[in-house]
């Protein structure tokens, strides 16, 4: 019960704090201290030479940010550049949500070639991690207790994940792609509502306003800090320029990865993080999972993500859904696909170089026609299904049952350059300001508690166990769909915690489906059907309605006012770009038609 009070308050502030929608369409222009620019702009257009014709788009969660992907992307650079330049700065104006003491997923789309990949920067556990390190006398810990301590803090992913990309499709010198931060942590930025808001109301349940270097840079005299307030980060500049001059060398050894490996290692409830535990981090790229829906392909991360949930959750819908569906209908079959794709992603997902994931088997088309042949009552509480029952035969491992708690953070933002490259990247610390400890002009991540952090020796162990080195699951789903010539059709994904894979999928089926607009499939209310529940988003029309349709339809519905998401969308359609960023947040979309 105390772990659930936790995630509750914790859920509470994100909910109550999101700023309202910024809607920009323009070029870049450079940011005055004082308020983030969106003027019109022609000084460094540059035109697309790979035959593509709709120019350019940057749809990122936070002014500053989609203004440094804009200024990239005009001077030529490739996606991948642009969306380093968007994360450093996000890093700097976003803290709560990520940064580079984080790590994420960034799946990248090449026009020529007509490739998609997937960079797995996900964080890893400490070689000394145990699968009962979040247990004490028995009990499993608190979720502030267990976030905020060294043992939550995993190795941090971003910087290598921003070299490992950048090797693969930069066009701009490294480092080129982070002075827009370094220029931004230099001169200063206002402080936005978002960050401001939570400062007060975490002051009483966390540790950000104590741990040293946290407490004085977010509560300056002891006071948070203020929406509207020039800040300024010399530490973070300074830090950004080692790595664009050295490389992530300058990262992952020396004085930061020592500073790191202290913070991890401080009280309270000090971790084992190491300075050879940080010098031996590897991104990795991995083959992007990609599968037909009707007419097109979704593709998206692999395990440790989500990612295929989304080819599930939309395969799943079109078993259950009738040709002559109305709206409600149509929104009930969203809710049954998802209800058994997240029992099936809770119970088989995780490190797939630690245990046999077997995805292939469970977005195979005939396992999920046997899943929807076989729903689960509204009232009911889902469960996985088994592989072995279709194909005779299963790589899937008995697993302990896993409802790892996912608290919404994390961002999302999607880009498309002057030669239709495309990235699709979701980062994270994972809660609100990850673990809350200060290092180098950042703070460090909680990652680890995305593991099952719940152990029981007489139980079996869980797919997403805690295990040295291994990188725990993640919700994030960065998404790009392609249509039947193997073009780019449309980008999207969300942060939100467990919630994600459903409001990513809702755009999906909203635009392709529902026949929505961008910015209408991205204002539907959101709905997450995750476990016995299903909750209805019913600040926003038509949610009530929805929320109603469902009730009478058994099902067990919770309403809600407010949802974290954060969703950043591109469609490509008759050769121009439609973009869209979510109202719930601060988000922006910056464009340029050649």
């Amino acid at each position: 019960m105390k772990n659930l009070l936790s995630i509750t308050v914790l859920s509470l502030l994100v909910f109550c704090f999101e700023t309202g929608p910024v809607h920009i369409n323009a070029a870049f222009a450079s940011p005055d201290p004082a308020e983030p620019s969106a003027v019109e702009g022609t000084s460094n257009e540059v035109e697309g030479d790979s035959g593509w014709t709709a120019g350019y788009m940057a749809s990122v969660a936070n002014p500053y940010a989609t203004e440094a992907a804009a200024e990239i992307l005009a001077q030529g650079g490739h996606a991948v550049d642009a969306a380093i330049a968007a994360h450093t700065v996000l890093g700097l104006v976003e803290p709560e949500s990520s940064g580079l003491g984080g790590g994420g997923f960034m799946v990248v789309y090449q026009q020529d070639g007509q490739q998609v990949k997937f960079y797995d920067g996900r964080e890893t556990a400490p070689a000394g991690a145990s699968v009962d390190m979040f247990m004490q006398d028995g009990q499993e810990m608190g979720f502030f207790q267990a976030k905020e301590s060294g043992k939550a803090v995993g190795v941090p992913g971003a910087v290598a994940l921003y070299k490992l990309a950048h090797d693969a499709h930069g066009q701009l010198p490294w480092a080129d792609v982070f002075q827009p931060a370094i220029r931004l942590a230099t001169e200063g930025f206002v402080v936005p509502k978002k960050m401001a808001n939570y400062l007060p109301m975490l002051s009483g349940v966390s540790l950000l306003a104590q741990f040293p270097g946290s407490a004085e840079y977010f509560y300056p005299d002891g006071e948070p800090l203020q929406a509207g307030d020039v800040l300024r980060n010399l530490e973070y500049a300074a830090t950004l320029t080692r790595i664009a001059e050295e490389g992530p060398q300058a990262f992952y050894t020396g004085e930061i990865a020592a500073s790191i490996a202290a913070a991890a290692q401080a009280e309270p409830n000090p971790g084992t993080l190491s300075t050879d535990d940080i010098a031996s981090y590897q991104a990795v790229i991995r083959d992007a999972i990609c599968a037909d829906w009707r007419d097109l392909q979704i593709c998206g991360a692999t395990p440790p993500s989500s990612g295929a949930m989304q080819i599930m959750v939309a395969n799943l819908y079109d078993e259950l859904v009738s040709e002559d569906a109305s709206q409600m209908e149509k929104i009930q079959a969203f809710v049954d696909a998802q209800r058994l794709a997240y029992a099936d992603r809770d119970y088989y997902f995780g490190d797939p170089d630690r245990i046999n994931v077997p995805v292939e088997q469970l977005i195979d088309p005939a396992y999920l026609s046997y899943r929807a042949a076989n729903p689960i009552a509204p009232g009911d509480v889902p469960t996985h299904g088994d592989p072995a029952t279709v194909f005779g035969t299963s790589s899937a491992t008995l697993w302990r049952q896993d409802s790892t708690a996912e608290p919404a953070g994390t961002t999302h933002f999607s880009i498309v350059d002057n030669n239709g490259n495309a990235v699709s990247a979701t980062m994270t610390v994972e809660s609100i300001f990850g673990s809350a400890r200060w290092v180098a002009g950042f703070v460090l991540n909680n990652q680890l508690t995305d593991f099952a952090t719940e152990y029981d020796p007489e139980l079996p162990e869980a797919a997403n166990a805690v295990r040295p080195g291994a990188r725990p699951r993640s919700s994030m789903s960065p998404t790009i769909v392609l249509d039947q010539n193997d073009e780019l059709f449309m980008i999207t994904g969300s942060p939100g915690g467990n919630s994600i894979p459903a409001y990513t999928a809702k755009t999906i089926l909203g635009i392709v489906d529902w026949n929505l607009s961008v910015a209408d499939a991205i204002s539907f209310p959101n709905i997450v059907a995750r476990g016995q529940s299903v909750r209805v988003e019913t600040g926003t029309e038509p949610g009530t309605e929805v929320a109603s349709f469902l009730k009478d339809a058994g099902y067990q519905v919770q309403e809600s006012r407010g949802e974290n998401s954060g969703l950043h969308v591109i469609l490509v359609q008759d050769e121009m770009l439609e973009g869209g960023a979510d109202p719930r947040r601060a988000g922006t979309v910056l464009s340029r038609a050649p």
